[in-house]
């Protein structure tokens, strides 16, 4: 691996962001300025006046925003960047149109900057991908080199009062870190020299389409790392040319731990690192909680090994890796001893494993689930409220408001009250308050001495500040 090096020339353009503070879109128009390109977006979320705060920062460190009306795009030079989903008719995109400007997807336009990397590292799968991100960019850097990151949480080792949004981080354009999505087939642009699978699992599509799209993924790396303890990518990787593997349950993998050194706590979890491929052992401590955090852990090593970091200096690394916003993170404990945690846990892998990390420890969960939308709902609804009902003791509840809907045309006749009623018929305890401010009532009346709350849900900023309302009201 040489970061040193300068990736290849990529043109300068001016682009237009549209829908400029999604966390997907907002490291991605960071990444852009920093390597060059002026850009300039809209947002509804800034029209209708949420996340000031957001929008405020993006202004006061040179990106030019304009409302969603059309209004910004001016030239036929710009470049729109705008999802596939997004209508024709949303002002933007038919200005652009009348104009003749370019269109890319976010991911075509993220895949051309990671592709023209000289060294790149890219993380897949159905679960953990920013965690795991975040991990690998940490390691690195403090490896001594200087990555170029992408990823789709804030990561707090790079935050800053100046940069609280640090959910990307610009550094040398030839090495290049990102996390891979595959719920729209873009993970098909990419081509890492390193590229993680972490798992695959039902999210988005179907597992049949997943196969062969992180199949097609694995044959595209140069070196593939994969997960032998998720029975689906062990399965693909024969479509690897030349691969690391790693596993907690899969003692043959290249990489994997000492069961009888796993140490849990409530906020970290330690092993010895076993290299079976050298007969090394390296011991690993992981300031984050649960088992799924320390195979994340195994997949950052083994990928930062994969690009030229020592296997020890990448596991002593990881000792100060300060984790990432809303994945398991710890709001903060009432005076009568009452936690708050915001997560990101949306899907059922998501979900299980963050609720599995609660169960390790005493206490009663409360769970809040805010589903992040119509769509995913009907796609995922029977196996959230399996995994809900699977996880989840007697005594621990689960509370659902309305679906995330910020308007447009979905079909929403299968909401929240569905997922409880399937919860209900299978053994565990759920409620429906359509209301989000509702629930808030409905938890703290419930909370007790000892209770977890965990806030969970995706595609919301403002739910981190529902946690907060919940912990500053908690007695």
């Amino acid at each position: 691996m040489d970061n040193r090096v300068e990736a290849r020339p990529l043109s300068e353009r001016p682009l237009f962001f549209c829908g400029i503070g999604g966390s997907g879109m907002l490291p991605l128009a960071q990444i852009a300025r920093g390597l060059g390109h002026p850009v300039a977006g809209s947002d509804r979320s800034r029209d209708q006046g949420r996340s000031p705060e957001k929008f405020a920062w993006l202004e006061a460190n040179g990106f030019a925003l304009f409302p969603q009306d059309g209004s910004g795009v001016t030239s036929p030079d710009q470049v729109l960047i705008a999802s596939a989903a997004i209508e024709d008719t949303v002002p933007e995109v038919a200005r652009a149109k009348a104009l003749g400007c370019e269109r890319m997807s976010r991911a075509e336009l993220l895949s051309e900057l990671f592709n023209a990397a000289y060294f790149s590292v890219a993380v897949a799968g159905t679960s953990g991908k920013s965690t795991v991100t975040g991990m690998i960019a940490w390691i690195l850097y403090e490896a001594g080199h200087d990555p170029t990151v992408m990823n789709g949480a804030v990561m707090k080792n790079f935050a800053t009062p100046a940069n609280p949004f640090a959910s990307a981080r610009i550094g040398a354009p030839g090495l290049f870190v990102s996390e891979v999505d595959e719920s729209d087939g873009s993970i098909a642009l990419y081509r890492p020299s390193v590229g993680v699978l972490l798992n695959v699992s039902l999210d988005h599509k179907s597992i049949e389409e997943l196969r062969v799209l992180f199949g097609n993924y694995l044959a595209a790396c140069g070196t593939a790392v994969v997960n032998l303890d998720s029975a689906e990518a062990g399965y693909l990787l024969p479509r690897a040319a030349e691969a690391v593997t790693f596993g907690i349950r899969s003692q043959e993998a290249d990489l994997t731990v000492d069961p009888a050194t796993i140490v849990e706590s409530a906020r970290a979890i330690e092993a010895v690192l076993i290299d079976n491929r050298r007969r090394e052992a390296f011991p690993l401590v992981v300031p984050m909680p649960g088992r799924h955090n320390l195979a994340n852990a195994l997949a950052a090593i083994a990928a930062a090994h994969a690009a030229g970091v020592a296997l020890d200096q990448a596991a002593y690394a990881l000792r100060s890796f300060a984790g990432l916003a809303r994945r398991f993170d710890v709001i903060g404990t009432s005076p009568g001893g009452i936690t708050v945690i915001d997560d990101f846990g949306h899907n059922p892998e998501k979900c299980a494993a963050t609720l599995r990390t609660l169960k390790a420890s005493p206490g009663r969960v409360i769970a809040f689930f805010q589903p992040h939308g119509y769509g995913p709902l009907r796609q995922m609804g029977e196996e959230l409220a399996r995994t809900f009902a699977r996880e989840l003791g007697p005594d621990d509840i689960t509370i659902l408001c309305d679906p995330v809907y910020f308007g447009g045309t979905v079909d929403r006749s299968v909401g929240s009250e569905r997922i409880v009623a399937l919860i209900d018929a299978a053994g565990g305890r759920a409620e429906h308050i359509p209301d989000r401010a509702a629930c808030g009532e409905r938890i703290l009346a419930l909370a007790q001495p000892g209770d977890r709350i965990a806030v969970m849900g995706a595609r919301d900023d403002t739910l981190t500040e529902f946690a907060r309302s919940l912990l500053a009201r908690l007695p």
